[in-house]
């Protein structure tokens, strides 16, 4: 990452302006196409359906290769959809700028009957709009607009054509369940990156860039008693119900919020029938963490659980999964380079430090420099009324194609 590459002036220029011009006129364009993608369901569990959407969005990313030399490919997943990956060429020799993204969706096969894809005044509607079929919209997009913008210098410099510098794209299917199938696919392409442009959904309605985001865990704790009749034999019994309500206070107590610490029991299940004293009980839990530092900690004390009732068992499973997003100097590195741009392009870009997670988390905790939030304004995401503002689109779109030159 070169932060110092171009100098940015500190007001709006007339390249910015005919860049923001340029995607004005594009927007219905870019609204075209992202509604194409919601109107291809993809859920995560249904590998047929994202495996659909994985081809529709290849096809898109192939034509842009008219001008440019493209390399699309597919990683393989069993159980889940297939990951795209495309490689664009650059006249330079730097180290490739990686935007990251998924296609998978929270919403199951048949969603947009009750909830459809349409526009009401600047609010586009529909599963899977903000997060995040907005954000691959706006990739295609920057690239195709960065192919335009450089024709001239294909020419000056006997260059074939292509972008200003490589770029891979990576979508993966799996994002909303984890990233098990995509974890290692993305760490690979992250290491020989310079930076990572994450086009997940803005923060609020001011559209802010998210320079940190929590860490993410889950634990399954399960309680094994011994079962008896409540009535004829209570005392032969041992409740697993009893023993697990008592470990969830103290696993409650885990939490620091002064540190960013939470530890959430966020499922509870156990018995058979209200006469038979419970022999086993479980309790899933939620664990986010803010510093990388807290990982260990939380984990040694919900492996260091143990029996308040000595004839109860305890077993505890799971750990960290996502490691946290910190705002690290190369991130602040970056999101500098974002607030510049944003700056030329005439409007104040703001950074939120948010809760949850993506697979930007998996990037910055390589160390490898990384911004989040770049997609699409709105609001509502895994609920019904998921939305993205028409207008900010544009300039959405030309911070996105900045921070690929220049990052």
């Amino acid at each position: 990452m070169n932060p110092v590459s171009r100098k940015i002036p500190t007001h709006p220029s007339a390249e910015a302006q005919r860049r923001l011009a340029y995607f004005s006129e594009r927007r219905d364009a870019i609204v075209s196409t992202i509604r194409e993608l919601v109107e291809i369901e993809s859920p995560s569990d249904n590998k047929a359906a994202v495996d659909r959407i994985a081809e529709a969005v290849a096809q898109k990313f192939s034509r842009l290769g008219d001008n440019v030399k493209v390399n699309v490919r597919f990683h393989p997943a069993k159980d889940f959809g297939n990951h795209l990956q495309v490689d664009f060429a650059g006249r330079s020799a730097a180290k490739p700028v990686l935007l990251l993204g998924h296609y998978d969706t929270v919403y199951p096969l048949g969603t947009l009957a009750a909830m459809p894809c349409r526009t009401v005044d600047n609010k586009l509607t529909g599963p899977g709009v903000l997060d995040m079929k907005s954000g691959i919209a706006l990739m295609l997009h920057a690239l195709a607009a960065l192919q335009d913008w450089h024709k001239e210098d294909w020419h000056k410099e006997a260059w074939h054509g292509g972008l200003p510098r490589p770029v891979t794209v990576l979508l993966v299917s799996d994002e909303e369940v984890g990233s098990d199938s995509s974890r290692a696919i993305t760490e690979s392409l992250a290491k020989k990156a310079a930076a990572v442009l994450v086009l997940e959904p803005s923060y609020g309605f001011q559209g802010a860039v998210k320079t940190a985001r929590k860490g993410v865990g889950g634990y399954l704790v399960k309680v094994t008693g011994k079962a008896a009749h409540a009535g004829l034999d209570f005392q032969k019994g041992v409740n697993a119900i009893l023993e697990l309500a008592r470990q969830i206070e103290k696993i409650s107590s885990f939490t620091e919020l002064k540190k960013g610490l939470t530890v959430n029991v966020g499922m509870v299940s156990g018995g058979s029938r209200t006469n038979v004293v419970p022999a086993e009980a479980a309790a899933q839990v939620d664990v986010r963490i803010a510093r990388i530092k807290d990982a260990a900690g939380i984990d040694k004390k919900m492996r260091s659980l143990r029996p308040f009732n000595r004839k109860c068992k305890i077993e505890i499973a799971g750990g960290i999964n996502r490691p946290p997003m910190e705002r690290t100097a190369g991130v602040a590195a970056l999101y500098a380079q974002a607030a510049a741009i944003a700056r030329e392009l005439g409007w104040k870009l703001g950074e939120a430090a948010v809760g949850g997670g993506s697979d930007g988390n998996f990037t910055a905790g390589l160390g490898i420099p990384t911004l989040d939030g770049l997609g699409a304004v709105g609001d509502g995401a895994h609920a019904a009324h998921e939305h993205i503002l028409i207008s900010e689109l544009p300039r959405r779109a030309a911070l996105i194609a900045g921070l690929i030159e220049l990052a």
